[in-house]
């Protein structure tokens, strides 16, 4: 029987990506060990750190993740312009067999999966470590036996933390917690699925288990206790809401204590990043400040490569730049967004959180003094920090310094048969550091990954209390906190039209889609509110701009939605070993 190629004995397992005093300073020397043997690895207790420390490499990073697009392309908030897309060529067109998505659809799965074998194998190596053998001559014992312990945790909650990475895709995986011999039994321990309950409570009991023995808080990107409490939250909010909460028992009351003990026990080390610097937004600096260099407090785990160029963010410019469009928001998401005194430009909104559309168009409120015709004055600061759009400032040229976007038909950023081009009249400016753009393109920045913040941690309370008291005084706070910090100005105590729990609900879930716009939230939130149906398979929405400024509406791209898209196929190779029966069963 062929053995599985997942279960290879793989200790490099990811391209190392930049040094660990490059990244870190000290804690994550990330050194490749693609030359070492099993014995080297397990009878060295520092060459089986780096093996553990490049686990960290596993840790996605979502820009282009996807054959050149990012995963919000497949939502209702982007589309990307490059045809040969993964998310154009599989997910918009309903293909979950696209070669082009392998990157999400099936690389996951190996991915993953070689990343918990190496989790397994620091667990199980040091663990068996009784008498202190590995230990090196240098260090002090209880030293080393601290360090140990801390390491073991590491690995746990990493190994549980791919595990949700699988979960998210595939449902309930079979769990593999030991190293399994690949000239051995491979399938006793990895061909049964467990339940979905008994998954999650397992992920649950590994991020509970795990942080005791963790360090106390570092900034620095190292699992440590905040993380692994964070991953607890994100675990109960996923439990409580609409799609699980009937299979796992998890009420909102109990989300509302993992956020509260959150805050309670690690709050003093956290807080919403409200510096602007050099013209660029507290919002903007949000995702672009490190917390070990740039004091960002809002940042509780995080992955951070080397810096980059121009050569890690042109795909996503706007062609006029020399871009290829890589992700451009919608119009859908442009609604999203309220004006910047705080009142809804649109009368209602649905419970996915956009604007309920008639004829391709909602309903203006017209006490906010919104109109399509000036659609992008006076509304919330972080659509301008979040979205190109007609007439922003933006780029490099050797005269002016600086460019503005053009998205007039056969203009500068929407030329005539540029295949490029923007399909939504967009381009995006989140994720984009402009120093890259400066000297003809010369620059260099970090864009590091957010995998757990504080503003995503308050959006989460702000959800579970809602559910469970309705829109209170304090809800409203939490959600003023997240708002002021992006610009607006006005109180959400003070809307009339968010008195009640639903529609409360559905303005909280319409706050997170733009405060984590293309951050891989989306794509699951709408999936655990059961709404996927609504939001994945909606038209697209862009705009047309003519040369007198006239700004006209229109479908981009229409999607396509089926009920068994809430999981992914298993990939076939997988189900090929074992038999169908291991297959999703809307896959079958």
């Amino acid at each position: 029987m062929k053995k599985f190629n997942i279960y290879a004995l793989v200790f490099a397992g990811a391209v190392t990506l930049t040094s660990c005093e490059d990244m870190f300073g000290s804690f994550l020397d990330k050194q490749p060990s693609s030359d070492l043997t099993k014995e080297d690895v397990l009878s060295d207790y520092t060459t089986l750190i780096y093996n553990h420390n490049d686990t960290y490499n596993f840790l996605l990073h979502g820009a282009q993740r996807i054959n050149g697009s990012w995963l919000d392309a497949a939502t209702d908030l982007a589309e990307c312009a490059i045809g040969t897309s993964g998310t154009r060529t599989a997910f918009n067109v309903g293909n979950y067999y696209g070669s082009g998505a392998a990157a999400e659809l099936v690389s996951i799965w190996e991915s993953r999966y070689r990343a918990i074998r190496k989790c397994n194998t620091t667990i199980e190596t040091l663990e068996a470590d009784t008498d202190n053998k590995l230990r090196p001559s240098e260090t002090a014992l209880d030293v080393y036996v601290a360090d140990k312990k801390k390491n073991i945790a590491e690995a746990r909650f990493l190994r549980a933390y791919f595990y949700w990475e699988m979960f998210l895709r595939y449902g309930p995986v079979p769990l593999v917690t030991t190293t399994l011999d690949p000239n051995g039994d491979l399938l006793t321990d990895y061909s049964e699925r467990p339940s979905t309950k008994s998954f999650l409570d397992y992920l649950v009991s590994e991020a509970k288990g795990c942080e005791a023995d963790l360090l106390d808080y570092q900034g620095t990107g190292e699992v440590d206790k905040p993380t692994a409490r964070a991953f607890y939250v994100r675990l109960m909010l996923y439990m409580a809401s609409p799609r699980y909460a009937s299979t796992t028992g998890v009420t909102w009351a109990q989300v509302v204590d993992a956020a509260e003990g959150f805050i309670r026990d690690f709050g003093g080390n956290f807080a919403l990043y409200t510096e602007a610097t050099g013209g660029v937004s507290a919002y903007n600096n949000a995702w672009l400040m490190t917390p070990y260099n740039d004091s960002n407090k809002e940042i509780i785990f995080f992955r951070n490569d080397a810096a980059i160029g121009w050569g890690g963010i042109y795909i996503d410019q706007p062609v006029g730049e020399g871009g290829q469009g890589g992700l451009c928001p919608s119009q859908n998401l442009i609604d999203m967004y309220d004006m910047a005194d705080g009142s809804a430009p649109f009368a209602t909104y649905d419970e996915t959180g956009a604007p309920v559309y008639t004829n391709g168009k909602p309903t203006v409120n017209a006490a906010s003094g919104y109109s399509d015709a000036k659609m992008w004055q006076n509304r919330d600061p972080r659509l301008a920090s979040t979205v190109l759009y007609n007439g922003c400032q933006w780029g490099y040229t050797t005269t002016t310094k600086t460019n503005v976007i053009d998205v007039v038909y056969g203009h500068r950023d929407n030329p005539i048969g540029n295949q490029y081009s923007t399909p939504t009249g967009y381009y995006v400016r989140k994720y984009q550091p402009e120093t890259i753009l400066s000297s003809n393109h010369g620059g260099t920045a970090r864009r590091l990954w957010k995998i757990f913040t504080y503003s995503e941690l308050l959006l989460t309370y702000a959800e579970a209390l809602n559910e469970v008291e309705g829109p209170t005084e304090k809800v409203c706070d939490l959600l003023d906190q997240v708002r002021h910090r992006g610009g607006i100005t006005g109180n959400v105590a003070d809307r009339m039209d968010l008195v009640t729990k639903d529609a409360m609900r559905n303005f909280i879930r319409k706050e997170r889609t733009i405060e984590l716009a293309f951050e891989e939230h989306r794509w699951w939130d709408v999936r655990r509110w059961n709404v996927a149906a609504k939001a994945l398979g909606r038209d697209i929405y862009g705009v047309d701009v003519a040369a007198d400024g006239t700004i006209t509406r229109k479908v981009a791209q229409s999607r396509v939605w089926q009920d068994k898209f809430y999981v992914y196929p298993i990939p076939e190779e997988e189900v090929w070993k074992i038999g169908k029966d291991f297959q999703n069963e809307e896959w079958k």
